[in-house]
């Protein structure tokens, strides 16, 4: 009896340990499609409406933080917002396109991704500029869609 009840035990123990949000290849799958479509869609509206478009696609959370290029901290969602709307009338267009990307689905609300980018900006004097950039993030999917939670972009020597 008590090898039974041991037995029994040893089962319960292993299978609780299992992870709770294991994804199906087909979950995966969605995850992925349906993150790289919000990316997608995140660049082209930049491209059409400007680097104020930006915002619609950020998590405005407590949870929200991100280091954006030549920074050494963290900023929080209002810092990014601040930031955005004081550097958006500075520049008549920017383009931004994906070279790699690789995206992680962690469960079925979160994913990962990290990818190596050029972004074109063009001022309001009429100077392009190219920078080659690196992306790590973490997003989120909310009742409105799949949104930016955290991360990180830099500079790269291209």
């Amino acid at each position: 009896m008590k090898k039974t009840a041991l037995i029994f035990f040893m089962f319960g123990l292993t299978s609780s340990c299992k992870q709770a949000n294991t994804l199906s290849n087909n979950e995966k799958k969605l995850i992925k499609q349906e993150a790289k479509q919000m990316l997608d869609n995140y660049y082209n509206d930049i491209r059409q409406k400007g680097l104020l478009a930006e915002l619609d696609y950020l998590d405005n959370s407590a949870d929200f933080f991100w280091v954006p290029p030549g920074y050494s901290n963290a900023i929080t969602y209002d810092s990014v917002v601040s930031v955005l709307k004081q550097n958006a009338p500075q520049f008549k267009s920017i383009d931004n396109s994906f070279k790699s990307l690789q995206i992680f689905p962690l469960n079925n609300q979160l994913a990962s991704y990290t990818g190596k980018l050029i972004a074109t900006m063009t001022d309001t004097s009429g100077k392009v500029t190219n920078i080659h950039l690196i992306e790590t993030g973490v997003i989120v999917k909310r009742t409105n869609g799949w949104k930016l939670l955290n991360g990180q972009t830099a500079i790269l020597n291209p």
